[in-house]
């Protein structure tokens, strides 16, 4: 009687311990892909704070995150784009785009030098999600001819390069730009705004499932009446806004549009993204990860700064296999989670 009555206590315990183990592991699996990104940039700011006497100076700071807020808000609509399992390669263009039309109209007024880089950069960022969505065309080839025909309208726009817009000193573009607020820069303030109104919307409204659910697999999502093509076509018109609003802000910060930047600017803001959390193949990503990404990649160039015998080429070194860790890392406990 003894044996009976132990055995199935005695199964019923190791029935109930194992699952208990594995949503532990898989508690766990979910937090180093959200927080392992902010963890090494504690780790790396810590470090660069103890290498470097310059590093946790109020103006060598403030550099950063003035040079990180343009970034950043390209980054933003990357992410969007990337957990519905699609890629933008246009936001590199977009951005010098953006920059060198709001330029331009800004002789015309603030309302005008914001509104026309919206207004282009958002309408090419909607027609590659028409085309990705309604023709079922692969976001890698559209953006990439996007991102070639916008650096085409750009060099056409200034004369193949030879002609530079300037905005006037003293405007209030300029100030949007050039301007403080509490000893913090215009540009990171309008940022951080941006990335609160971004997680709200990711976070709490029906657009932002909409987004995870696409992401996570796009026919359930259909089944589940979500609507796919709109969703689509709303992320890659986010992402242009973002590109040529950072673009606009990067001009009134330099007081002129100038035509060789962005070149690569893709690259840094799906790196940022993917070194935050968000998954590549789409469905998981987080709004606050894909800021730390942006700040991790600043940390990693200032540090190269500041070591001075090193040139800039050594950061896209270490951005790059930083970034391949990252994937590794995200690969191994994506499959861990579904074992799990």
């Amino acid at each position: 009687m003894t044996t009976d009555v132990d055995t199935p206590v005695h199964a019923k315990s190791t029935a109930e311990d194992e699952p208990t183990g594995a949503g532990r592991s898989e508690r766990l699996s979910a937090l180093a892909q959200q927080h392992g990104a902010l963890v090494t940039l504690i780790v790396a700011m810590t470090a660069a704070s103890i290498g470097f006497d310059t590093f946790l100076t109020g103006d060598n700071l403030e550099n950063m995150a003035l040079s990180s807020a343009f970034l950043a808000v390209v980054a933003l609509g990357m992410t969007f784009v990337i957990i519905t399992g699609g890629i933008d390669l246009s936001v590199g263009s977009l951005f010098a785009l953006g920059g060198v039309l709001a330029a331009w109209a800004s002789q015309y007024g603030v309302v005008a030098a914001l509104l026309l880089p919206l207004a282009v950069c958002g309408l090419i960022g909607f027609v590659n999600g028409l085309l990705i969505a309604r023709s079922r065309l692969a976001p890698f080839i559209v953006t990439l001819a996007s991102m070639l025909g916008a650096r085409g309208l750009l060099l056409s726009i200034t004369d193949e390069g030879s002609r530079t817009y300037l905005v006037g000193k003293g405007s209030f573009f300029a100030k949007l730009g050039q301007g403080s607020l509490l000893g913090v820069g215009v540009p990171v303030w309008i940022t951080v705004a941006l990335f609160v109104l971004g997680a709200v919307v990711l976070r709490r409204t029906r657009f932002g499932q909409y987004v995870y659910a696409v992401g996570g697999n796009e026919d359930a999502a259909a089944l589940m009446g979500a609507p796919v093509a709109r969703t689509k076509i709303s992320v890659y018109t986010l992402s242009g806004l973002c590109a040529g609003l950072a673009g606009a802000l990067n001009a009134a910060w330099l007081a002129s549009g100038v035509t060789i930047l962005g070149s690569g600017m893709e690259l840094d803001a799906i790196s940022a993204v993917v070194i935050g959390g968000t998954l590549l193949t789409g469905g998981f990503g987080f709004i606050s990860g894909s800021l730390v990404g942006v700040l991790l990649l600043k940390v990693i160039q200032n540090v190269i700064n500041q070591i001075g015998s090193l040139d800039s080429a050594y950061q896209q070194v270490v951005s790059g296999a930083f970034l391949a860790v990252v994937v590794i890392a995200q690969t191994w406990l994506g499959r861990r989670r579904r074992v799990l």
